[in-house]
Formats: C-alpha cells, structure tokens, sequence
C-alpha cells in the first residue's frame, strides 16, 4: 500500500489507467467554441421563430378577413410592434436562464419554463409597445392570443429539434463533459449505468474514486479504472481534465462530503451529490424561511393539503371519465379477445394495498391463464416470463392490460398518478426491510407513477422505487400530475421493463 490509502501501482497508474494518464491533452477551445455555437445557433433560432409567430399573428387574420378585424395602424407600426414584442421576449428568455444549456432536462419542464417566459415576455412587450408608440395603438386581444400560442408552438417544436440535433453532435464527441465519479458500490454502477445509457447527454467518465473509508480499492470497478481513494481527488480531478464529479456517498459522513467539497474549492469543477436512498430527505431541494425572524430550512413538506386533494381528485374523474368514454371501443375489442385467447374471465381482480394502507381489489385485463401462481405463489414478472399468454404479453408491452384500472380511479380507489400499489403479500415483506416504506401509502394510489416514468417498474429495485415515490408524495402539484402523464405516453412505446 503507497501513501494516501492508493494502492501499489495506482500513483502513476497501470494498465487501463495508465491509458488514462498519458492520454491527448485536451481541446478547451473546441468545446468552448461549440457550446458558443450551441447557444447563439438557439438565440437565432427563437429570434426567428418568435418573429415569423408574431408576423403571422398580425397578417392572417387581416388577409384572410379572421376574427372580423380592421386594422387601423400601418406597416411601420406593426413592424415596430413585433420588433419589440421580439426583443422583450428574448430579454426575458436570457433574463430566465434559457440560454443554459442543461445536460438531462426534462422536455417537459423546457416547454413549461418557455411558456412561462413567453407569457411575461409578452406582457413586457405590450407595456414597451404602448409606451413607445403611444397609447392610440390598437392591439386585438385576439391577435395577441394568437402570436402568443403560434409563438409556444414554434418555439417548443424549434427548441425540440435543437435539443436533438445537440444532443446527437454531443453523442459523437463534441462538446462532452467528462465526469468522475466518486464511489465504488452498487449505487455508482446504478450512476454509470444511467449516464451510458444517455448517450445524448455528452458525457465521457473517466473512471471512478473509492471512498476513503474503503479498505482496499478495486483497480477496476464496472469495467471502468480506480483512481484510488479520495484522499486524492483533487490530483486526479486536475490530471483528467475533469469538469464534473459526481459524488454517491454511500455511508460517508457528513465531514467527509465537505472536505471532497473543500480539496476541489481551487479547481473549476462541478460537483454533484447522488443523496443515500433515505439518507436525505427526498425533496427537490431546501426551501429557506423565516420563523419571527429566525431563519428556518425547511427540509419535508406533508403530502397533499385538502383542497389539493379535492383539486387532483377533480383532474382524476375528468381524465379517466375521458378514457373510459373514448376508449371504450378500444377495451370492448380487448375483452373480445382476452374471451377469445385463453379460457376463464375478462378481468383478473388481485387484492392491492391503497391509500393508508387498506387494501381494495385491483382490475385488470387478464393477461395469464387461471392459476399462473399456483405452483410459484407470488412473484414479480420477468423478461422470461413463460407465465402471459400470446396476448397478455402484447397487451403487457403496451400496457393495455392496465386500462381497466381507470374504473378504479372513477371509484376513488386509485387516481391515475401516484405509487404504484403493492400485493399485502409484498408490502408485509418491504416494510420489514425498507424505511419509509409504509409512507408511500399516505396518498391514493396511482396507475402510473413518477417511479415507473423513470425506468423503475417491474422486478427493479424497490428502493430506488420507494424513493422517487416519496418524493412525489412530497412534491404533488398539478403540473407534476401532467408531466407524468405526459412521459406515461412517451414511455409506453420504448419501455424495457415492460413485460
């Protein structure tokens, strides 16, 4: 063992590590240069698409006589008008950080955010428009409407195809971040198997670091090299040309994670923490306050509030009221086949545990024979699970055979967001070994789930699925309801762990 708790051979590196030593200097200015062209080629692109919504807002309704509408100002005064509507849209968008080009946004939170901005944008731009050109102009409310929502629509499709093109050109190498991850236990693979499996995100990682509590270091960990312990990171940080550093704590304490922070004070490094699955509260971040003048940091927030329960349960009747009417023709065609494909009923019906944890019966289209679990009991479904039938299995991929469960939600059994419910069998088991666990049952649950949009669905790690519904049961708001159900959809055409 050489100083520093690195073990022999790992101070100048061996084998895969040593590849990494003498690796090419890298290119800063390539890097700088296309995250510049990555923003200013974004600034263009709104700036056009903003101005051709704005123009189109203007002329359409006037050339093709719409809304019935008169136009009392010239050109030079629509164009002067559009102009600034343009320009107080993109101070706001740079004034809102739009031009940061974030590595794992959500698209869903991107359109949010540009509606947000576009909105104040446009009011920014009215009040410009009027003070500049004087009260006289006339500006249709219905014009108006109409730039704003063509303005949404161009800039979520032009800022979709952006992202895109991006994140292919940082797929190939351009633009990459690379990233060390600091932990060599089962939660830095679940972080390097993420990332690899993000390959749009642009990011190269360059190995990993072993806590300093760690006996003997591995040299290999994933298939990735060990640069030793901690004790070390700023060197290795430094050689590597790291940019970012993820740190899975893993047990550390908490003077440990500020001397990492602290050895990396000097050195233009990011450093991101993975929380320990219940180490640390699993709200998105501290909300500060003050309580009669102490400042107070509020850590967990309870769930739902009542009119926000009354809120969500309205959103649950229209949506699956929806469902069931529009779909009904969809379902009636799968209970025909469901009759046709094997023998026994159209629905199974398996006891769940629910909201506070009092069990209800769970519907379902049935996808396996009569008595799949005689011989087995109750298991998880697998990838080869001999178990569903040649429809089940097609239903099960596409999630078909969930759709009955939206009569549960009519009933108030379930609402269409929320955690996953549970067999009693199952929830005895893992509330006997996982914290927290029992809490997930606070609020109703859901047929989809802030858990299963992740990835985490099926024979996955129950941790790591209790932790993302705790943290949407102490996160709910409608917008956070929507974005799930909007990635449920995108999700059902290219999830793995469907089966």
């Amino acid at each position: 063992m050489s100083r520093g708790g690195v073990p022999a051979g790992f101070e100048h590196g061996s084998s895969r590590v040593a590849t990494r030593e003498v690796s090419r200097p890298r290119d800063h200015s390539r890097d700088r240069l296309a995250n510049s062209v990555f923003q200013a080629s974004l600034f263009l692109l709104d700036a056009f698409l903003i101005t051709a919504a704005l123009f189109t807002a203007w002329w359409v309704p006037e050339r093709f006589n719409l809304f019935e509408l008169r136009f009392d100002i010239n050109t030079s005064e629509i164009t002067m008008a559009t102009g600034i509507g343009v320009v107080a849209i993109l101070v706001t968008f740079s004034l809102g950080g739009m031009y940061r080009l974030g590595r794992g946004t959500s698209r869903i939170d991107e359109f949010y955010k540009a509606c947000v901005q576009l909105t104040l944008g446009a009011i920014l731009g009215l009040t410009a428009a009027v003070l500049i050109l004087g009260p006289d102009i006339v500006v249709s409310r219905r014009v108006v409407l109409l730039g704003w929502l063509l303005a949404v629509i161009a800039v979520a499709t032009g800022r979709l195809a952006h992202g895109s093109l991006v994140g292919v050109l940082r797929s190939r190498g351009v633009a990459v971040r690379r990233l060390l991850i600091v932990g060599t236990q089962p939660t830095g693979k679940l972080l390097l198997d993420n990332i690899q499996g993000t390959p749009h995100l642009g990011y190269d990682v360059v190995g990993f670091l072993a806590h300093r509590h760690s006996q003997e270091p591995p040299r290999e960990f994933a298939g990735l090299p060990v640069f030793g312990t901690t004790s070390r990171i700023a060197e290795v940080a430094r050689r590597h040309e790291v940019d970012e550093i993820i740190i899975a704590p893993d047990g550390t304490t908490h003077n440990d994670l500020l001397d990492l922070v602290y050895q990396l004070m000097d050195l233009p490094v990011s450093i991101r923490i993975y929380p320990d699955t219940f180490r640390l509260m699993t709200n998105d971040e501290l909300s500060i306050s003050d309580l009669a003048g102490l400042p107070m940091v509020s850590v967990r927030t309870v769930g739902l509030r009542a009119w926000d329960r009354t809120l969500k349960r309205a959103l649950d009747i229209v949506i699956s009221a929806g469902v069931l009417i529009f779909l009904s023709p969809l379902m009636l065609l799968l209970a025909l086949l469901v009759k046709l494909d094997s023998r026994g009923p159209v629905f199974f019906v398996q006891e769940r545990v629910g909201h506070d944890g009092v069990p209800f019966h769970l519907l379902k289209f049935r996808s396996m024979p009569i008595g799949a679990e005689r011989e087995t009991g109750p298991v998880f479904a697998r990838p080869d699970d001999p178990r569903p039938t040649r429809l089940g299995r097609f239903m099960r991929r596409y999630s078909l055979d969930e759709l009955p469960q939206f009569i549960n939600v009519m009933l108030g059994e379930m609402s269409v967001v929320g955690p996953r419910p549970e067999r009693p069998h199952f929830v005895e088991q893992f509330r006997q070994t996982i914290p927290r666990y029992m809490a997930r049952h606070r609020e109703k649950a859901g047929i989809t789930g802030w858990a299963q949009v992740n990835g985490l669905r099926g024979d996955t790690s129950i941790e790591e699925r209790t932790r993302y519904d705790l943290y949407y049961v102490e996160n709910w708001s409608p917008l956070f309801d929507i974005k799930i159900m909007i990635k449920t959809l995108i999700h059902i055409f290219r999830d793995s762990n469907a089966y």
